[in-house]
């Protein structure tokens, strides 16, 4: 190594070069704890690009220096991404020291909110400490980073920091190289940050006895000492012992809270929320309480406790100690701990499971700011838990389930945003890009110095305010990042919002714009999260989902694609049904079993036609669309398939709660059976010069089983069984055509976890390597990477 910079045994000097994510992490305080210790001089500190070094001593010492840095051991929330060096003239200075920021072009990173870490929760607890009860305590290994940031480099003031000056106390920490809180831009306590306040809501017996001030200031004459501020957390818990909903201000957004184990309080929570059916995440205060509601595997309880800490969906246990108003026909529950020094004090009050879900209405974005959730949830809420740190960005509790063996994220957000994604080999000179996503679980993805940066989760592009949510993002994200694209890649239908809107982002950047088919883009996410070459070969790609716009104009949404960045070609796909009603069949799933019986079983119609799922429907109107063609838009939806089979198994035929009802029921009651006791149901493969997967047979089989009276659960095993085995048969069938050694597997349907651990075991067992997503959703959350990838090589 020493050869490799011409430098000789000697004193000398280095001048070396650190990207990644690596400011706000503690990183350089590392750095100079290492570089003393080795015996060096110089200085070390951040600027655009990352951080940089200049050190001066015994060459063996530099070799060692550069090792570390590319090691294992740099802080716990740094990402190193490169290590570059170059030998410097020059004496040095007498010692080591952290210099003072720079300017510059922009390529660092910015870290992810973290975790309270372990040394800040004893501070907390410990009643000898200044920041005993702190709601705000942190460090450089923990607490706020996307949520308060608003520019680069990550300086205290390119943050909502920047109004709170610090105290002498938190200053001489800050400035200090040997202390943990070195630079630690959210650094306060009770003397000089942020404070936290309770409100009665409007509809309170009791107002409350002060005017609350203006945007997200602290309320003047409020106490904002340590024992007024532990008396709001009095307030907020006495709140929900007696059954009543709380709204608090978190780390990313507003939480709506309430007693998992309260019923009443529940069902009141969704009805003011209008969230009637849809799973509510629960916080649990430690592993321990974990346990006592769910069967937790190693992983799952790693995951909880990882700084990230998302909301994990884990196996129910038999009698949980929480209402089953929380997660109605599930067997699984979404947990997570409580991740900011807030949560945990409120929970330690209380020491139940509490419901903690977004604060908004359904469907809307979460309330970030105090005066917002004061409009938006004053209906919701009956007190309000506030506190005056402005939260700049709004970051949503990321989730993340098991599956075959590994956690794998369900929605991408805080905790794992917008910590990068190292692009394939062959994307090193890929230009600026800027990848809109989908209309449905929004999120954008830049690319840059062959680097993905993907978004945290926006949401639904259904309204107006999360289109704003989407724009406010954008803003920030080219800002932090000094992002200018030269190409913007949108999806191939037109009236998507996302594609609008990046059309017109196009225009204003002079860039080109690529679009991109949606399962097309799908694979590509799968394969530059696995780091597939640019130049390898096609694979075969699974693409399954809800639908999106084919090359033959018509919606796609079950495709077996010979793909790779560059292009695809469709050797096969699950056959075609009609979508009666268009966009309704999407939300009540007798529609889907009609067309799928009546195109199948249409001669034996007296079999089905007085099934309960179609009680009271207009299906003599149905048929009148069918025959006609009025709108009924042909689809090989796989997620159409899934609802259709659950309604004719009786879940919610007539309508859907929320997005995937009555597929995620399907595949609870199938796990309840057991896919090792299924007979797997038969279907057809038509193996044309374009491969066609038909379900008759499978259809024939259901109704045997009805009429013998077999259970729900056996019949939904059956169907899972069977459809595993024909998807990979018809792979098998495909890879040998095409000479594919590779099965990718994306969309929405994979996250059903019976399809993809059967899909994936199944094709490891044909001797064919099988790539699928982790970091990024396989849902449309991923889509953006995918477009990016396919726009970064066009």
């Amino acid at each position: 190594m020493l050869g490799f910079w011409g430098l000789e045994d000697g004193r000398v000097g280095l001048e070396i070069r650190v990207s990644g994510v690596v400011q706000g992490v503690g990183f350089r305080p590392w750095v100079w704890r290492l570089a003393r210790a080795l015996g060096l001089r110089g200085e070390v500190g951040n600027d655009g690009a990352g951080v940089w070094i200049r050190a001066f001593g015994e060459a063996a010492a530099l070799e060692a220096l550069v090792e570390r840095l590319a090691g294992d051991g740099a802080p716990a929330l740094a990402r190193v991404e490169a290590v570059a060096a170059r030998p410097c003239g020059g004496a040095g200075p007498a010692g080591f020291a952290i210099a003072d920021s720079r300017p510059g072009a922009v390529r660092t990173g910015v870290a992810p909110d973290a975790a309270l870490c372990a040394a800040c929760r004893a501070e907390l607890s410990d009643p000898a400490d200044r920041r005993f009860g702190y709601p705000f305590i942190n460090c450089t290994h923990c607490g706020p980073r996307l949520s308060i940031v608003r520019g680069v480099p990550y300086d205290r003031a390119q943050t909502s920091m920047a109004v709170f000056p610090m105290c002498s106390a938190c200053a001489a920490e800050y400035a200090d190289p040997a202390d943990r809180r070195f630079h630690a831009q959210p650094n306060a306590c009770f003397e000089c940050g942020p404070r936290v306040w309770f409100e009665p809501g409007p509809g309170a017996a009791q107002a409350p006895s002060f005017a609350p001030a203006a945007g997200d200031a602290f309320p003047p004459g409020v106490e904002a000492m340590p024992a007024a501020q532990a008396a709001a957390f009095d307030a907020a818990a006495a709140l929900l012992c007696a059954g009543g909903v709380l709204a608090l201000k978190g780390l990313g957004g507003f939480h709506l809270v309430c007693d998992a184990g309260n019923a009443e309080a529940v069902g009141a929570l969704r009805r003011r929320k209008h969230r009637y059916a849809k799973p509510l995440a629960l916080m649990v205060q430690d592993t321990v309480m974990a346990e006592a509601l769910c069967e937790l595997t190693q992983e799952e309880a790693e995951t909880l406790a990882s700084p990230a800490a998302p909301i994990v969906l884990a196996r129910r246990r038999a009698g949980a100690p929480v209402a089953a108003e929380t997660a109605p026909g599930q067997d699984s529950l979404g947990l997570m701990l409580p991740y900011s020094p807030l949560h945990l004090l409120l929970i330690q009050r209380l020491r139940r499971p509490l419901v903690m879900t977004s604060g908004n209405l359904s469907e809307e974005p979460q309330c970030i700011g105090n005066a917002e959730a004061r409009e938006r949830l004053g209906g919701v809420a009956d007190g309000f838990l506030m506190h005056d740190r402005v939260i700049a960005n709004r970051v949503d509790d990321a989730v993340v389930r098991l599956m075959d063996g590994t956690p794998r994220m369900l929605r991408r957000a805080r905790g794992y945003a917008p910590a990068p994604l190292a692009l394939p080999p062959g994307f090193e000179a890929a230009p600026p890009v800027l990848a809109m996503g989908g209309e449905l679980k929004n999120a954008f993805c830049l690319v840059r110095e062959g680097q993905a940066i993907l978004s945290q989760h926006i949401g639904d592009l259904e309204n107006l305010a999360a289109e704003q949510g989407l724009r406010q993002a954008l803003g920030l994200f080219g800002a932090l990042f000094q992002h200018r694209p030269e190409r913007v890649a949108v999806d191939w239908h037109p009236r998507y919002r996302c594609t609008r809107i990046g059309r017109e982002l196009a225009a204003e950047a002079g860039a080109a714009v690529i679009t991109v088919q949606h399962h097309h883009a799908h694979l590509a996410a799968v394969l530059a999260e696995n780091r597939r070459p640019a130049d390898a070969p096609p694979v075969l790609g699974l693409a399954f989902d809800g639908l999106g716009l084919g090359a033959d104009g018509t919606l796609w949404g079950g495709e077996f694609l010979l793909a790779d960045y560059r292009g695809f070609e469709r050797v096969g796909h699950l056959r075609g049904f009609a979508l009666i009603g268009g966009d309704q069949a999407a939300k009540q799933p007798w529609r889907n079993a009609f067309a799928h019986l009546q195109a199948c079983l249409a001669e034996q119609r007296g079999r089905w036609d007085g099934l309960a799922a179609f009680a009271g429907q207009p299906t003599e109107l149905a048929e009148h669309m069918l025959e006609r063609g009025l709108n009924t838009p042909l689809t090989t939806a796989a997620g159409r398939w899934f609802d259709a089979v659950a309604a004719v198994l009786g879940l919610h035929a007539a309508g859907i709660a929320y997005e995937g009802q009555a597929a995620i029921e399907l595949e609870a009651a199938a796990a309840r059976f057991g896919l090792d006791r299924a007979e797997p149901f038969p279907f057809a493969c038509r193996a044309g010069a374009v491969a066609v997967l038909d379900p008759a047979p499978c259809w024939e089989r259901l109704l045997q089983g009805l009429e013998r009276g077999e259970s729900r659960e056996s019949l939904a095993a059956g169907f899972h069984a069977g459809f595993i085995r024909a998807v990979l048969e018809m792979a098998a069938l495909l890879c040998e055509r095409h000479g594919a050694d590779t099965l990718a597997l994306s969309g929405g349907v994979f996250q059903n976890r019976l399809l993809l651990e059967g899909v994936a075991a199944g094709g490891r067992a044909l001797g064919l390597q099988v790539l699928q997503h982790r970091q990024v959703p396989a849902n449309d959350g991923g889509l953006a990477l995918g477009q990016a990838a396919v726009a970064a090589l066009a």
